[in-house]
């Protein structure tokens, strides 16, 4: 078994609390409601990622008896319990966003229900895959929003924390809108287009720039990118350019140059003018170094004649916003509304849905937070995707969640859009989950 598939990749309290509800008997019907308390500093909105792996999680929750029987070694547990755990498997329904869907504080995402036991047993690993997917997603919907037209892709792996973590993050980027990554694994799991340049070294292990170059391109003749800014940017950019007229004769196109360092905008411009100047309008410049969307916002405001970026460490780390404030919260038990009245921390109960209105021109207008059978005229958000412990049909694939997200992202309003702090977008709480509140704090001491 993977780490990463181990029902023991979780927090202890999740099992002395099993433990108890075992003693106890409590194993009627829970509800639990995953969603986003605020928003991170400067971000306007949140982009729904990460229920695949959930999903394929709850799929194959059980324990196997090399995990039980160090559980038993730890004599926390009684054998009764244990038993119980062998046999434990997801027998609940999901009811969730899609991913790619926008999404504002307060709106759940995903709900599990599910008996008391499943349901809890579930919750650190849940809020770990959602919550690290839809961070990366969030931030790199803001680098396509901020560079337009222009081809992004994920090159963070090497500084991602972990290797789950490289990969989750280059299928988050992918969903959000980059054409692909250069993380080869990630195209093998997932299918997601691979791109790649060529790395400073090998330009350094070579005598002379311009036999790199020309080894380069004739050992990979589709992979004709070179970076050129390991010693003198434009000296490179004309070795390239000289490599090209040779290379036409044996049927070999140059594709483009790398930047990598120094002030972008000012070297991307003069290498354009040397490649436009000898006839190579054709070959593309590709920037990478420290971008993030503030950088693709500026380097675009500026005009530079990039054509294509690099998204590294900022954005598989989101480093400006390496968290978010969210919660996997009991919303229900035996029927009964639940709810956490802690300073800062209430909580809203039962089973919800999320309405969303949209304007005359298709943008964004408003939503309403409700209880499940409050039907309302507005585009229902959240829907089933497991029942029983199965999915309740095919799910789907990448590239569409892929459109589904442009949509959701042009639905935007304006204001939303930008990298600055806007008003908040209006989601208003309904006056029967403010009902059911009051409820819930009747029943309990």
């Amino acid at each position: 078994m993977r780490l990463a598939d181990t029902p023991l990749l979780t927090d202890l309290y999740q099992l002395t609390m099993m433990q108890a509800y075992h003693d106890q008997g409590m194993e009627e019907t829970a509800v639990f409601e995953f969603f986003a308390r605020s928003l991170p500093p400067h971000r306007n909105f949140l982009v729904a990622a990460g229920l695949e792996q959930a999903l394929g999680f709850l799929e194959s929750l059980r324990f196997d008896s090399e995990e039980l029987e160090w559980l038993n070694a730890t004599g926390r547990f009684r054998q009764s319990f244990l038993d119980r755990l062998e046999r434990l498997r997801f027998t609940g329904d999901v009811h969730a966003m899609p991913e790619g869907t926008v999404f504002f504080p307060n709106e759940p995402i995903l709900r599990v229900t599910a008996p008391l036991p499943e349901a809890q047993l579930v919750e650190s690993r849940l809020i770990n895959l959602l919550h690290f997917s839809t961070l990366v997603a969030s931030k790199a919907a803001r680098c396509v929003l901020a560079a337009p037209g222009r081809q992004l892709v994920d090159f963070g792996m090497r500084r991602a924390h972990g290797a789950e973590a490289g990969l989750l993050a280059a299928r988050s980027a992918y969903l959000a809108g980059f054409a692909g990554t250069a993380t080869v694994a990630a195209g093998w799991q997932f299918g997601i287009p691979l791109y790649g340049t060529m790395a400073h070294s090998f330009v350094e292990a070579h005598d002379h720039e311009s036999d790199a170059f020309d080894r380069f391109i004739h050992s990979n003749p589709r992979a004709g990118i070179f970076i050129i800014d390991t010693y003198d940017t434009e000296a490179a950019a004309r070795k390239v350019i000289d490599l090209a007229k040779r290379l036409q004769g044996e049927g070999i196109a140059v594709r483009g140059v790398r930047l990598d360092s120094g002030d972008i905008s000012t070297h991307a411009r003069a290498v354009r003018a040397l490649l436009d100047k000898a006839g190579l309008d054709e070959v593309k410049i590709f920037s990478s170094g420290n971008m993030d969307e503030y950088a693709l916002r500026d380097l675009m405001a500026a005009g530079t004649p990039v054509d294509g970026f690099g998204v590294g460490t900022k954005l598989d780390t989101s480093d400006d916003a390496p968290y978010l404030d969210c919660a996997y919260k009991l919303q229900e038990y035996a029927g009964k509304p639940r709810r956490k009245r802690s300073e800062g921390k209430a909580t809203l109960p039962g089973r919800k849905q999320v309405y969303r209105w949209h304007d005359t021109d298709g943008l964004m207008h408003r939503d309403l937070v409700t209880v499940e059978d409050d039907v309302q005229d507005g585009s229902p958000l959240v829907h089933r995707y497991m029942a029983a412990g199965r999915r309740t049909g095919p799910q789907p694939d990448l590239d569409q969640t892929r459109r589904h997200c442009a949509l959701a992202l042009a639905r935007l309003p304006g204001a939303l859009r930008t990298l600055e702090p806007a008003e908040p977008y209006p989601v208003a709480i309904a006056e029967s989950l403010h009902r059911l509140a009051a409820q819930a704090d009747e029943l309990v001491d």
